[in-house]
């Protein structure tokens, strides 16, 4: 019998473990609309049902750049963090996205080592930041906007961020196409650490 996944998850049924970059990388290349993630990270953490060994969904956690850290936190920019990526499969209830949210900052906040944390919900893809909002973060208005960049061979999203920021000719000479310029509906969340 499958389980009608349509329904919320039950919590008794779910958990949220620390999972490798690659693992991450791998599932979250599937679901996200990025189809892609970073190799590096601070924390990654997955969704799991218990019995299986299936991975659900996962979160992917990195610093961010130090003008958007001391945006959030200015005092302590070096303690702030970055969610980068947070994608469910399609099979998992309806709730697992923010079951796996909370989870996930449950495990950071143990760990102690950051203060704050932030995250960007993308106009570009009609994301608000609905399950941000749900989970107590703090909206704090939509970024400037800036260019998305794709490869037009594959439709895929390509950062200007790599190992360097690249211009937009450098871009336009490694074959990539701006498709636009659009905001990011900005969320931060405030941690009650101890260090």
């Amino acid at each position: 019998m499958t389980e009608d996944h349509s329904l919320s998850l039950r919590r008794e049924a779910w958990f949220v473990a620390d999972i490798s970059a690659r693992d991450a990388r791998d599932f979250i290349v599937q679901p996200h609309y990025s189809e892609g993630a970073t190799h590096t990270r601070v924390y990654t953490h997955g969704l799991f049902r218990r019995g299986e060994e299936m991975l659900y969904g996962a979160a992917l956690w990195l610093p961010p750049t130090r003008v958007a850290a001391e945006s959030v936190n200015k005092e302590h920019w070096t303690r702030v963090l970055s969610l980068t990526r947070l994608a469910c499969h399609p099979d998992a209830p309806k709730n697992a996205a923010s079951f796996l949210l909370a989870g996930s900052i449950k495990r950071i906040k143990r760990d102690g080592r950051f203060a704050s944390l932030v995250t960007y919900a993308d106009d570009r893809m009609g994301h608000t930041g609905a399950i941000y909002r749900a989970s107590n973060w703090e909206y704090v208005g939509k970024t400037k906007p800036t260019p998305a960049w794709v490869d037009p061979n594959t439709g895929k999203q390509v950062a200007r961020k790599s190992t360097k920021s690249r211009t937009n000719q450098q871009m336009l000479d490694l074959g990539f196409k701006m498709i636009g310029s659009f905001s990011k509906h900005k969320y931060v969340l405030h941690l009650e650490v101890s260090k």
